[in-house]
């Protein structure tokens, strides 16, 4: 099992190595059993490649966000445990404590991004997992998404034309995980924080998924990932479709789309072809309710119609979509 894991993640890097052509490598880790083994994982690959005389520089970065009554402790267990394979740790404190899982998460990624862009890193590697992804999946269609947020967890991403961020275990089960862990003698440290049922995540790893194992389907999460691999695939060809379309329908000149081109496509299309151009233009995302009245109005040739959005007005002269801003 180990040798198959080890081989997975070594392909993955090197062949990212080469297409991005960097040595410099960041490892964004929580403490947990996951990143002891990316650890490991990465020390690993790191003597196989510094033998054929290659050199990879790899930093390790930590982010307390203080909800552990033990965090000090944890910082010193993760300081003195890469010390001991001469590995460097940047450690990052979020001053506003918060339970907040996404506003973490922003928090979290906004340090790590910025870290990485001031030291020249173009790789951020994390040690989500398959099981993660099934959590997330689950978290997110609760709280209500779209086709995109199903799938928000994948193998890579690009951050921008510098940056990508790498999940080299997001097809690795937890309980494999753990195997490789118990098989090399890693010093697993037990987050209290997993056992904390305020956080939503927590409801969903320890509550919900045992339950639909035990009384729906046992392999539930392998069914979920392989949902989850179709939907990717359908998600790219959206996308794909949407891309070509707004090409096709902006203004050569001006911030506007012609609403003839889009009015032919499917209804789907079109809201999340004005969806792209929102966010393209002006980094924003218009209200879904608003926008499909918008867009019916269209379709029934009420150019009247329009969209505000804070002093930005979405609206129709002469068969284009145009953008006004008021005072």
């Amino acid at each position: 099992m180990n040798n198959i894991i080890q081989k997975s993640f070594n392909k993955i890097i090197t062949n990212l190595i080469k297409q991005i052509n960097t040595q410099c490598i960041l490892l964004a880790i929580s403490g947990g059993q996951d990143s002891l083994c990316l650890i490991k994982l990465v020390e690993n690959f790191k003597n196989n490649y510094e033998r054929s005389n290659q050199k990879l520089k790899t930093e390790y970065i930590y982010i307390d966000h203080q909800w552990k009554s033990n965090s000090k402790k944890k910082i010193k267990y993760l300081i003195h445990y890469l010390k001991s394979i001469q590995e460097n740790l940047k450690i990052y404190q979020v001053k506003d404590i918060t339970f907040s899982e996404d506003t973490c998460r922003k928090y979290r990624y906004n340090i790590i991004f910025q870290h990485a862009v001031k030291y020249k890193q173009k790789i951020i590697i994390t040690a989500h997992t398959s099981t993660d992804k099934t959590e997330t999946f689950f978290q997110n269609l609760i709280r209500g998404t779209s086709i995109e947020g199903l799938n928000s967890l994948n193998l890579q991403r690009k951050v921008n034309k510098n940056l990508y961020i790498i999940r080299p275990l997001i097809n690795t089960s937890r309980d494999n995980i753990y195997w490789m862990c118990k098989k090399f003698f890693l010093p697993i440290w037990s987050d209290t924080t997993n056992y904390n049922y305020y956080i939503e995540r927590n409801r969903i790893r320890n509550e919900f998924i045992p339950y639909l194992k035990t009384y729906f389907h046992k392999d539930i999460e392998n069914r979920i990932e392989y949902f989850l691999k179709i939907y990717y695939y359908d998600n790219e060809y959206i996308k794909q479709s949407i891309l070509k379309l707004y090409l096709n329908s902006i203004h050569n000149k001006y911030i506007a789309l012609n609403y003839e081109k889009i009015q032919k496509q499917n209804f789907g299309l079109q809201i999340r072809t004005i969806q792209f151009f929102s966010f393209h233009n002006f980094y924003i995302f218009l209200n879904f309710k608003k926008l499909v009245k918008f867009l019916s109005n269209i379709n029934k040739q009420k150019t009247n119609s329009y969209i505000k959005y804070k002093n930005l007005k979405f609206h129709i002269i002469n068969y284009w979509i145009y953008v006004s801003i008021q005072n």
